[in-house]
């Protein structure tokens, strides 16, 4: 996401789900143990449920819970079958064997031509997908997207109504991991057809294949799902309804709700975890294998994009600083790198076998840079820097902390530009900022999901950020399933990355959050949407 957590795979996000301690017979807003009913909040309206083009969390939190792939992950995060019972793949092709009883939520089987029609329309151009590239392994998919073939020559084929077949142009070695990704959904040509400009835009454009279906979406303001009867293992959904009455991207507001029994969990922010450690909540912590970094805008008419600028920041910045004096909350970590540490190498952590160049602090230095800056801009002054970032109590604080930093530091005048989420994923898209705070989740297990994005013909790639040099490893990494030869590649990537100064690589994103005990077997994610309601369970518990 990768689904952005910035606007990649993945947007800073806070998934604030539900509530409370109860007894044996008790009921609340936030759990229902007879009706077996949840309630939980958003960090944010989620800004496009089609997943033919969403890009964020939020909206693949929603989409996990209403849709299914291929291939899916169980409780434990591995692959399991989806939609397709069996597959066979090699190097050159894959097949995959649907269930005959996997249905849509209006009772019409879900077909291997659903699947074909899904991925020619992500691929076509005028659908403007920002992840159609999430497909270049199957043959044709690049060629396709860029005009020069025609959606309909796509390497993938429907044998029959329950058997799909697809080509491969490379060997791709994680196939099956994206297939379990939002973009390879599938669609049912006839209802698109009917609803193309409203599909996924409100609950009568919907059509869904997954547990549940989104059966109400006031925007702005609330969204309910339902269990989906027809969803072919429907008899092991235990949550019957998923309310969503709240929308805020305020921890101490969720928090609130949460202490009400409103909700039935919440994540914790700076403030909010000492409220609960006061309260004696028992609190968790996940890592949501996330990396959150300052862009830069790259387009030639950007200061930006002058890499002395870029450098000077750069030289003047701490992660550690960042971490633990400003964030100050546990679970996040100082990053180094765009790869995060999680990732796995050729036979250990990547990062433990590539570990990346640490910029240490060196004020003089940086300020050389700006001082090159300026004879090379013919500039006595510099203009105000346009710091894009999103409305959370976190961004503002972080996006405060760096206006002043390079205030001090360097004495440069930062603007900050704070937007809502869907306000903020919209001015990336155009390119309206000089830094903008991003981040990125991974989308699949495998460190291209993370080196993709900055290939230039990403559509997430919001600095449009162009290199050759970058674009020829990242083609290498794409056409091996030689790991040394792929972990190689994914260094040589790091090393541009942080020679060029292409992001400022800022913290690995952990969440610590409170969770009621009467909800069992929630599971959080770091691929798709998290956190996922589909394996949980209620069980009153005594106070």
């Amino acid at each position: 996401m990768s689904k952005p957590f910035s606007g990649l795979r993945k947007a800073q996000v806070y998934l604030l789900f539900l509530l409370c301690c109860w007894c044996n017979a008790a009921f609340s807003d936030a759990i229902d143990f007879e009706q077996k009913k949840i309630q939980i909040a958003l960090g944010a309206e989620p800004p496009d449920l089609n997943y033919l083009r969403a890009t964020d969390q939020v909206s693949f939190f929603i989409i996990e819970h209403v849709m299914e792939g291929l291939l899916a992950y169980d409780e434990q995060n591995h692959l399991i079958p989806g939609i397709a019972e069996r597959w066979e793949m090699d190097e050159q092709d894959a097949r995959f064997y649907l269930r005959k009883n996997a249905r849509w939520s209006d009772g019409e089987p879900v077909t291997a031509h659903d699947f074909v029609f899904a991925w020619q329309t992500v691929v076509n151009p005028r659908t403007a997908s920002r992840y159609a590239f999430i497909l270049a392994p199957i043959k044709n998919a690049e060629r396709i997207i860029e005009g020069k073939l025609k959606p309909e020559q796509l390497g993938v084929k429907a044998l029959d109504d329950f058997t799909l077949e697809v080509r491969f142009e490379r060997p791709c070695a994680y196939f099956l991991n994206l297939t379990t990704f939002a973009t390879y959904y599938p669609v049912r040509k006839d209802f698109y057809l009917k609803n193309t400009e409203r599909y996924f835009a409100d609950v009568n454009n919907m059509i869904f294949n997954g547990p549940y279906v989104l059966d109400e979406w006031t925007h702005g303001a609330s969204l309910h799902l339902s269990k989906n009867k027809n969803f072919w293992n429907a008899d092991n959904i235990q949550i019957n309804e998923i309310n969503i009455p709240y929308i805020s991207s305020d921890p101490t507001v969720i928090f609130n709700l949460f202490r009400n029994e409103e909700i039935i969990s919440t994540g914790l922010d700076a403030d909010t975890i000492k409220m609960a450690l006061q309260e004696r909540m028992q609190i968790k912590k996940f890592n949501l294998g996330a990396v959150f970094y300052l862009e830069f805008n790259h387009r030639e008419e950007r200061i930006s994009s002058n890499i002395h600028l870029r450098k000077a920041l750069q030289q003047v910045f701490s992660a550690e600083e960042l971490v633990y004096k400003v964030i100050g909350l546990p679970g996040n970590k100082p990053a180094y790198s765009l790869f995060p540490s999680w990732l796995d190498g050729e036979k250990e952590k990547f990062f433990k076998e590539h570990p990346a160049k640490k910029i240490p602090v060196n004020i003089q230095a940086a300020q050389k840079e700006l001082a090159l800056l300026k004879k090379e801009l013919n500039l006595k002054e510099l203009p105000a820097i346009v710091l894009l970032t999103g409305d959370s109590p976190l961004a503002s604080k972080e996006a405060e902390y760096l206006q002043a930093l390079f205030k001090e530091t360097l004495g440069l005048e930062i603007r900050i530009d704070k937007q809502i989420f869907k306000q903020r994923l919209a001015k990336m898209s155009s390119g309206d900022f000089d830094i903008v705070l991003a981040g990125w989740g991974p989308d699949y297990n495998d460190p291209s999901t993370f080196a993709d994005l900055f290939y230039s013909r990403n559509e997430n790639n919001h600095g449009r950020y162009h290199n050759e040099t970058y674009d020829h490893w990242v083609q290498i990494a794409m056409n091996n399933t030689d790991q040394k030869i792929r972990m190689h590649a994914f260094s040589e990537m790091q090393n541009i990355l942080i020679d060029d100064v292409v992001i400022i690589p800022q913290f690995e994103r952990g969440v610590v959050y409170v969770e009621n005990p009467g909800i069992k077997n929630v599971t959080r994610r770091i691929f798709g949407g998290d956190p996922s309601f589909r394996y949980a369970w209620l069980e009153a518990t005594e106070d």
